[in-house]
């Protein structure tokens, strides 16, 4: 897996990696985010069965203890400025769980994607979104399922038109969609 180099060791600004289930983005964002003198993890993961339990589990182990993890699965807004410095690279992982919460928890998705995307410009430090790309197979049979399928390509739009690199994994192979270096 090819990470593009920097000489400080870490991603600047912001970088969206998306991808498929298991295609390899969480490991992609994960190596990069491990060449910051601090990385952080930002998860917004919620461990609604063991199944879930057991991914957040392998997760954390995959990390090791150099990271710092801190759990909030509504609030990236408010997280993000006070986790973001120059010596740390936050990984938020993933955006399609926010979503996911902030729906079952009836926020307005649009609302919280604008307070996001607007709090980027004013990060200290660089930070490193994933999130799964949903909108590549069939159109969901359920209005509830249409509606995260659109609020995340929307999230995604929005994120992408102001990330300085984005990412789509294939396989465990990236592929580089944008990069502003």
């Amino acid at each position: 897996m090819s990470i593009p180099e920097d000489p400080s060791g870490a991603p600047p600004g912001v970088t969206l990696v998306l991808g498929g289930a298991r295609s390899g983005k969480s490991r992609f964002a994960e190596a990069m985010a491990e060449r910051a003198p601090r990385p952080v993890y930002l998860a917004t993961g919620r461990a609604w069965d063991t199944e879930m339990a057991s991914r957040i589990d392998e997760h954390r182990d995959r990390r090791g203890p150099r990271w710092t993890t801190v759990e909030e699965p509504l609030d990236l807004a408010g997280t993000l400025p006070g986790l973001a410095s120059p010596d740390a690279v936050v990984l938020v992982d993933c955006l399609t769980l926010w979503v996911t919460n902030l729906m079952l928890e009836e926020r307005d998705v649009a609302h919280e994607t604008r307070g996001l995307v607007e709090c980027l410009p004013a990060l200290t430090g660089p930070v490193v979104f994933v999130s799964n790309e949903v909108g590549l197979g069939i159109v969901p049979d359920n209005a509830m399922a249409r509606a995260f399928r659109d609020h995340a390509g929307r999230l995604h739009q929005e994120v992408a038109a102001v990330a300085d690199s984005v990412y789509l994994l294939v396989a465990g192979l990236p592929v580089t969609v944008k990069s502003n270096r």
